[in-house]
């Protein structure tokens, strides 16, 4: 399941985080890449010890709990504190799929990474390439969204980014342990969750629509790890 999840930063949130990135001094890529990722990883990332990062981080918490799609598509049980990356110059990152367990960098617990998520912070005319292209059952995904906008995948997902050859493609992304651990359940509850929003919109709380969303709530019962 691949989902767009639109607005997810205002603009004022957007603004502050691209003022914090641009004064930041950025780390080799790698820092956080497991042995196969490190082989094809070429960008560069904001470090832990970056003074801008719990002020980024706090801007893009506070926009995740709020945005609906985002929690819908998810499902989070836990959110890895999310990392910010840049690519200039011809800076890839070739096929791979993101490790399946990361250690919190507190080193306080591991969590298992079932959803991926980039958060687009520059605008797709501020530079060429750079397109998040994944692959699933159904094809490869070429995603090159607004700033403030996020893409929402399985991190079973084969992915790459393309290299980039003008400008600078500034992004966050982070890691999901969700309530729901198999995709295709997550997938259902999402399909289900969207309809319940449409009809409740179209028709109020009707007598159908109050046992449809008691159908969504009880698989949702059935189904989650919490």
């Amino acid at each position: 399941m691949l989902i767009q999840a639109q607005g997810v930063l205002r603009p004022d949130e957007l603004q502050c985080l691209r003022t914090l990135l641009d004064a930041a001094d950025w780390a080799d890529g790698r820092i956080t890449a497991g042995t196969q990722s490190a082989q094809v990883k070429r960008n560069q990332q904001l470090p832990e010890s970056a003074p801008q990062i719990v002020e980024a981080r706090a801007i893009v918490r506070a926009a995740l709990a709020r945005h609906p799609v985002f929690f819908s598509a998810a499902l989070p049980k836990e959110i890895y504190p999310p990392l910010f990356n840049r690519y200039e110059g011809g800076q890839h990152f070739g096929n791979h799929v993101d490790n399946s367990v990361r250690l919190l960098p507190d080193g306080s617990r591991h969590m298992r990474t079932d959803v991926s998520a980039t958060l687009f912070l520059a605008e797709p005319d501020e530079y060429d390439g750079g397109e998040l292209v994944i692959d699933d059952t159904y094809g490869e995904h070429r995603v090159k969204l607004a700033a403030g906008d996020m893409v929402v995948y399985p991190s079973t997902s084969l992915h790459r980014v393309e290299p980039v050859t003008r400008g600078a493609r500034v992004a966050c992304f982070m890691w999901i342990q969700s309530m729901i651990r198999e995709d295709a359940k997550r997938s259902l509850l999402f399909d289900m969750d969207v309809s319940i929003a449409t009809l409740r919109q179209k028709h109020g709380e009707e007598e159908a629509l109050v046992g449809l969303t008691s159908a969504y709530h009880n698989l949702l019962r059935m189904w989650a790890e919490v």
